[in-house]
């Protein structure tokens, strides 16, 4: 049996990319929850998680004694798991683009997600309309994001970025979740993708189980952006 470990789901972007992508194509896992205190070396969290991971985060997949971690080394090792499930395109170059912008979204983005933290059950419609007008970083990037989310539905036909769902929709859930949550302006074609993301099953389990945690941290003090 897979073994995922992941932290809050209102919160935990990183966590909700593999657990969507098991819980979306139907394999089997054991939902293993660490509860986020600090980041402080000595905070439970970091204790519990180093037993597993010796960086001290989530996610990680344990299958079969081995561990795994980092969102696209467990992409990619679910894929050569069960290769049935078709979690990257089929098509070779169509592949090689679905790798790029997700690897694009590990390493990039920063603007989005430092000012933007995930945070589901909430509606921070003012926090977005001050990141937008205060900050570049914030517009480059969610530029960028419609960009990139238009022309490959164009391309490839929707209803998913490459057609079908694949890893790349799992892990651009998060960003819909920012983008909802703060209210960034999208055009009509990406609200309607951002609508299917949220509509697909496993998106749906997640957010109804963020939303039933009840267990909120007040993050806004790091991210408070100036009026």
């Amino acid at each position: 049996m897979i073994q995922l470990y992941i932290a809050n789901k209102n919160y935990s972007s990183w966590s909700m990319r593999p657990w969507v992508l098991l819980r979306q194509v139907g394999i089997d896992f054991e939902e293993v929850y660490v509860r986020f205190d600090s980041f402080a070396p000595d905070s439970n969290f970091k204790a519990s998680l180093k037993a597993v991971n010796p960086v001290g985060k989530v996610p990680v997949l344990v299958h079969d004694g081995l561990a795994v971690w980092d969102t696209l080394a467990i992409a990619e090792y679910v894929a050569e798991q069960f290769p049935d499930k078709q979690l990257w395109p089929q098509d070779r170059a169509a592949r090689a683009r679905a790798r790029s912008v997700c690897a694009e979204m590990h390493s990039g983005f920063t603007g989005l997600r430092s000012a933007c933290p995930m945070n589901i059950e909430a509606h921070l419609t003012d926090i977005g309309a001050l990141a937008l007008r205060d900050k570049p970083a914030v517009r480059a990037d969610l530029e960028r994001i419609c960009s990139l989310w238009r022309g490959l539905l164009q391309e490839h036909g929707g209803p998913m970025l490459f057609g079908q769902f694949t890893v790349a929709d799992a892990y651009f859930a998060p960003v819909v979740m920012r983008l909802k949550t703060y209210a960034l302006p999208v055009p009509a074609d990406v609200a309607a993708y951002m609508d299917r993301v949220c509509a697909l099953p496993g998106v749906k389990a997640w957010i109804d189980d963020a939303l039933a945690e009840k267990d909120f941290i007040d993050f806004e003090e790091p991210f408070r952006v100036a009026r």
